[in-house]
């Protein structure tokens, strides 16, 4: 079965067997100043720890009657689920490099508004020398006149 979107090509591989586990590492968006480097497995699924579940809980109750059979619902299924988790990671990696360019062009900003700060303050004194320096040689010509 073609899986289409971005996942589908690894789905693919999986099911013919060219690789066995696939990892995906992505930047998970914790807040606009803080993102976390993610290592998370994707493929085979781990229903434990994908669910939070064990496998005899699930299996307690009885067995069930699918419809259409178990083999068809998880070729749907399962690509269902990858393309999900796949577009909640480009999501989060998108989240997170927006929060990234956030704080540097809060940072950017600040360090702007001292810097203009400072160029001012120092613009301010040189013309306030120049002016106090041409004061002076007025008044000392006009002493010298006197």
């Amino acid at each position: 079965m073609r899986v289409p979107g971005i996942g589908g090509d690894l789905t693919d591989h999986f099911v013919k067997g060219t690789f066995d586990e696939l990892y995906i590492v992505y930047n998970e968006f914790k807040s606009a100043i803080q993102q976390r480097v993610i290592v998370e497995k994707l493929f085979p699924i781990d229903a434990a720890a994908e669910f939070g579940t064990t496998q005899t809980e699930g299996m307690s109750g009885g067995s069930y009657l699918y419809e259409p059979d178990e083999a068809a619902l998880l070729n749907v299924f399962i690509p269902k689920h990858f393309q999900t988790q796949t577009f909640r990671i480009l999501l989060e990696s998108a989240a997170a490099e927006h929060g990234a360019r956030m704080a540097a062009m809060d940072g950017a900003t600040r360090n702007a508004g001292q810097l203009i700060k400072k160029v001012t303050l120092h613009y301010n004194k040189t013309r306030q020398s120049a002016i106090t320096k041409e004061l002076m040689d007025i008044v000392g010509g006009a002493e010298a006149l006197k």
